[in-house]
């Protein structure tokens, strides 16, 4: 697990603001992807971009230990050199065990905003394959996240009979108490987990939907089971329909609705029950507070919806106590298992050493006081010999296999320095005393 290294922020120690300077726009991420892998050193490498965070996962070439690379990648994701101590200050970093936990736990929903909620499983899988299309991910992230999404699946049937929480849900609340029981017509503005979400909690409340995208084809394969409309999203910066509320959730790296767009949206509604109440997803934000402020519409933006889920966080982190004990588990199990995998080859070497030597003092007796054996006598002993000599490696490899679980990698390669070839039992003695 040594090779692998979790370089990011998110709403834990970040505001959003802060996270938006380090998001790559979504259509960008495919091309920056080979350029951030050689930039970096890296073998593999894997981008994960949320409304409320951003995740570089790597993997050193030839299994070498991932160092601290907050600053290479502070350089590449805002393209500036960071000052003394910033990119420490405003990165985290997780390295070998630490950032394999890390991962099981984000693909889990435990360290989402919304605690235990599964979107982001879906967007660690759409990160995956996007990698693996332009051919960023390799053995290595593959096992990690085959692993971390197995987990997150795992979950899912642990907690299936409970209703997973979500962001998308504190929206949907949001618009509903904003329409105070009225029918009024809701947009949608870019296809995401959360818009997903939204449509189906609204759409069972009776609210009618209009789904907004630049690609039409996506928008129709949302609103479809919905009954919504569909718009362009230039159709609706010209000529907004008269909404209630609009949810925004695009991936881009700047505005999508202009200020002159936000007062033809208010606009529309002016004769209706409601003034638009507008909720973004965005990341940097898909409408800025001050546009929408000066069209005389109320936004709520990712930093209020953290703020109202950190509220429930502590009951959910309750509630979910058996997911966590599950991933440890987990952790402990792969941790086993790679440690095993790693010392096989030595732990081969090593056997085959045992049994060398003790071919070699039995063919020394052989040649001296025990050379009057018949062939068949000596057939015996050297058979005895080699059956001795797996019985006495077994139990130190045994051991070694277990400690090498909790051990350090400088003591297990001690332990195999000193029982190199050439390394005599006198040589030991005299360095000992």
């Amino acid at each position: 697990m040594h090779q692998i290294g979790v370089v990011g922020l998110s709403y834990r120690h970040a505001g959003v603001e802060e996270v938006a300077r380090f998001a790559v726009p979504r259509a960008e991420v495919a091309a920056r992807l080979p350029e951030l892998r050689g930039r970096l050193g890296a073998a593999e490498i894997l981008y994960l971009g949320t409304c409320n965070r951003v995740e570089v996962v790597y993997a050193t070439p030839d299994g070498s230990p991932a160092g601290d690379a907050r600053p290479e990648v502070f350089r590449l994701l805002t393209g500036r050199d960071a000052t003394a101590g910033e990119a420490a200050r405003t990165l985290r970093a997780w390295t070998g065990e630490a950032a394999v936990e890390h991962l099981l736990l984000l693909a889990c929903g435990l360290d989402s905003a919304q605690t235990g909620e599964q979107e982001i499983a879906a967007q660690l899988r759409d990160s995956w394959e996007e990698s693996r299309a332009v051919g960023t991910c390799g053995p290595v992230l593959d096992r990690l996240l085959g692993e971390a999404l197995g987990m997150a699946r795992r979950v899912r049937r642990m907690t299936a009979r409970v209703r997973a929480p979500s962001l998308g849900d504190l929206a949907a609340e949001r618009v509903l108490g904003h329409l105070g029981g009225a029918p009024g017509l809701t947009a949608l503005l870019g296809v995401s987990p959360m818009t997903r979400r939204c449509a189906a909690l609204l759409h069972r409340a009776g609210v009618p939907l209009v789904i907004v995208n630049r690609s039409a084809a996506t928008a129709r394969e949302l609103a479809e089971p919905f009954g919504a409309r569909v718009l362009a999203l230039d159709e609706f910066r010209t000529a907004p329909p008269p909404v209630s509320a609009l949810v925004l959730a695009v991936g881009a790296s700047s505005a999508v609705l202009e200020r002159d767009a936000l007062e033809r949206l208010a606009q529309a509604a002016a004769d209706g029950a409601h003034e638009p109440l507008l909720i973004d997803f965005g990341v940097p934000a898909n409408v800025e507070p001050d546009a929408a402020r000066l069209a005389g519409l109320k936004r709520l933006g990712m930093s209020d919806l953290i703020e109202a889920a950190q509220g429930q966080r502590l009951a959910q982190l309750l509630r979910l106590a058996p997911v966590r004990a599950a991933i440890d588990a987990r952790l402990a199990h792969l941790r086993a298992e790679l440690a095993t995998r790693a010392l096989g080859p030595r732990l081969q070497d090593l056997r085959l050493r045992f049994e060398k030597i003790a071919a070699e003092e039995v063919a020394r007796a052989l040649r001296h006081e025990l050379r009057t054996l018949d062939e068949r006598q000596r057939e015996q002993l050297e058979r005895l010999g080699a059956a001795v000599a797996h019985r006495l490696a077994h139990l130190p490899l045994a051991g070694l296999r277990a400690a090498a679980v909790h051990a350090s990698a400088d003591a297990v390669d001690a332990f195999f320095d000193a029982a190199k070839p050439g390394r005599t039992r006198d040589a030991a003695m005299k360095e000992e005393s």
